[in-house]
């Protein structure tokens, strides 16, 4: 995937009068020319650099623009979708949070935000507020089904004989609500009474081990053996499409691993695999990043022999129990696409907020909302009172007329090869349109006002294995945050896209370096 724009020359200047180097800056192009690099160089660069946090502390992110794909992953209409790029290799958890927060999904080290004003199947951010939650029948039906079959009938049947309940007991789990945490660990192997048989002697085990765990997300044969057959079954792939490369690049390189303390619990951030494994063999992987303040769901494989057993189901609620017994708060469930039916399951869990594309403020998924998002080709709730509002004070009336209703299109949708939202780094035919990002409107994105507050001045630029301060760059402040061509406006729209909250808190731009 790359952004082709014209070259522009960049100027590095320093204290030392007389010193300085140039090198041409293809604006963004899959392959940076790399700085030449000579002892005075080096010696020049040092004294920028000497006060400057080290690459391994920021989050270095190098944009990719504002482009278009010419084709939809689902619905595979060729008016295709519009999205901001950026890649980066060290993301930090608190900066991913913050632009999780303003519409933006990564997949692997590509992060994308997409304009949904400006895609044939718009893409709103969806979360559930897990210490709310209150599972559905059809959920609470799928973890019980798979609870017995873990279990099985004999080890059940002696299990309540050796411990029978009372009772009151019998009626309090009656009248009491579904105890999420409860059920969701209760065939797991290590959750399990094991109590010895009084006649046999012997311990009493389950039918079947089931055991849950939170791993690495490195690459391993196991792994790849469970999601190749997911990919060919479940989403009609060609074995070709795939290799043990681009399975890594997806699924294997996510956000870096750290655990902090909070609330008195150990909470581990980074990307993880959630590895579910029966009788010792891996049937599923749950790709989860763990943020500050959500666990966000990646994508799920598993193993199509147990696809009948509403694995989906069954990976989200312990997702959502992780959410809660960890203090994470909020299980983002990715994108909600209104026009496809194999995303609008997420509105099921509840409560679930949509992320308001224009004010970035979350609104719960309600009757109302769904409806105007199903009517609607593009929809928010906050840019409808707006107008509302605006209709009201020119008219001086006490109602105010209705939204305009954009007909929506009706996708030929291939149902049966979706399932979770992804956007894979494949290098696909892309439109790279005219013009500043500004000139766009993009729903989200910062304008030209609000990025100039930015005073993308000390925004730091990574040079070799260090950094430098934007305004010690040559031309810099000649150079137009308008114009795309220029160093001052490739910033500015990468600036635009990221929001203050990742610009002010400690990222910094590339721009000559792969990852």
């Amino acid at each position: 995937m790359s952004v082709k724009r014209s070259s522009t020359t960049v100027t590095l200047h320093t204290p030392a009068a007389g010193q300085c180097y140039h090198e041409r800056l293809p604006g963004m192009t899959g392959a940076f020319s790399r700085i030449r690099s000579t002892e005075s160089q080096n010696t020049l660069v040092g004294v920028l650099m000497a006060s400057l946090p080290s690459p391994s502390s920021t989050s270095v992110i190098r944009p990719l623009g504002y482009q278009k794909k010419l084709s939809c992953g689902y619905c595979k209409e060729s008016t295709g979708n519009s999205s901001y790029y950026a890649t980066s290799s060290n993301m930090k958890v608190e900066h991913y949070q913050a632009l999780v927060d303003r519409g933006w999904r990564r997949s692997g080290h590509t992060y994308y935000k997409p304009d949904l004003t400006r895609s044939c199947c718009p893409h709103y951010t969806i979360r559930l507020d897990a210490d709310k939650f209150r599972a559905s029948k059809s959920q609470r039906r799928a973890i019980n089904r798979w609870n017995r079959y873990v279990l099985g009938s004999e080890y059940m049947s002696k299990v309540s004989k050796l411990y029978p309940r009372s009772r009151e007991e019998k009626q309090r789990r009656r009248k009491s609500s579904f105890d999420l945490e409860a059920a969701v660990h209760a065939s797991e192997y290590a959750s399990l009474q094991r109590p010895v048989d009084p006649r046999t002697k012997i311990s009493i085990e389950p039918a079947h081990k089931f055991e849950v765990n939170l791993e690495s997300d490195s690459f391993s044969n196991e792994k790849w053996d469970v999601f190749l057959p997911y990919q060919m079954t479940i989403h009609k792939e060609a074995e070709s499409r795939w290799s043990h490369a681009s399975f890594k690049r997806f699924l294997c390189s996510g956000l870096d691993q750290k655990i902090i303390k909070s609330k008195g619990v150990a909470r581990k951030l980074g990307t993880y695999h959630q590895c579910y494994r029966l009788d010792g063999k891996l049937i599923a992987v749950g790709v989860l990043d763990l943020l500050p303040h959500g666990v966000s769901s990646v994508y799920l494989f598993y193993d199509p022999e147990w696809e009948d057993w509403e694995l989906g189901k069954l990976s989200a609620l312990r997702e959502i129990a992780l959410t809660r017994e960890a203090h994470y708060q909020y299980y983002y469930m990715g994108y909600y696409i209104p026009s496809c039916i194999k995303m609008r399951y997420k509105g099921s869990y509840w409560p679930t907020y949509v992320l308001d594309p224009e004010s970035l403020d979350w609104n719960l998924l309600d009757t109302d909302l769904r409806k105007n998002l199903d009517t609607h080709h593009y929809f928010s709730l906050s840019g409808n009172n707006k107008r509302n509002q605006n209709v009201l004070e020119a008219n001086g009336t006490a109602e105010a007329s209705p939204a305009p209703v954009i007909p929506k299109p009706e996708p030929d949708i291939d149902y049966t090869s979706l399932e979770v939202d992804s956007e894979d780094d494949s290098v696909d035919e892309t439109e790279i349109p005219p013009g500043s990002l500004f000139d766009y409107h993009v729903p989200g994105i910062l304008s030209q006002e609000e990025v100039e507050k930015l005073k993308l001045d000390k925004w730091k630029f990574l040079l070799r294995n260090g950094f430098v301060e934007m305004e010690d760059l040559k031309g810099w402040e000649r150079g137009k945050l308008t114009d795309p061509q220029s160093l001052k406006g490739i910033a500015a729209e990468l600036a635009a896209a990221l929001g203050p909250e990742v610009v002010k808190g400690g990222s910094a731009v590339n721009l000559f370096y792969d990852g």
